[in-house]
């Protein structure tokens, strides 16, 4: 960190303090030139997301839309709540991690879908029939053959 008074490019980190409800650290420093002594404040940055939908237009990352469409698929189901809160944490989490800044519609839905699948069976196929958009019973059976398929390897 450069000094304030000098420009010296190396300080000591003297104190650190949690600062603004912990979303900041106030650090106390000295300049290893002059010996002066300055305060400095790190915060996260937090790059907004953006989701891209199907029509092209944008949106900012919103984990309660997951959420409720997770809440509708396991609707009349043996899930607890907080089993549903693990997994929008778990996808916020993925698609932060991710570093990019913005993520399709698509692959939030599949995220939703892998951690659904190890969730609830019925919720998994509940939210595929709507994500999907299956146009008949034939697609909507062959899904769910494919779906047994896969849980029986």
């Amino acid at each position: 960190m450069k000094c304030v008074y000098c420009g010296f490019p190396e300080s000591k980190v003297i104190d650190s303090r949690s600062a603004d409800e912990g979303n900041s650290i106030r650090r106390r420093r000295e300049c290893l030139k002059c010996g002066r002594r300055f305060t400095t404040y790190e915060v996260i940055e937090r790059t907004p997301i953006l989701v891209v939908k199907n029509d092209g237009g944008r949106q900012p990352f919103d984990a309660s839309k997951i959420k409720a469409g997770i809440i509708k698929a396991c609707e009349k189901r043996p899930v607890a709540m907080q089993d549903i809160d693990k997994v929008v944490a778990a996808i916020e989490k993925d698609i932060t991690n991710s570093l990019e800044q913005e993520i399709t519609s698509q692959k939030i839905g599949e995220l939703v879908m892998m951690h659904l699948k190890e969730l609830d069976q019925v919720a998994y196929i509940r939210f595929a029939s709507v994500y999907r958009q299956f146009r008949d019973v034939t697609t909507f059976v062959d899904f769910i053959n494919e779906f047994e398929k896969m849980m029986k390897n």
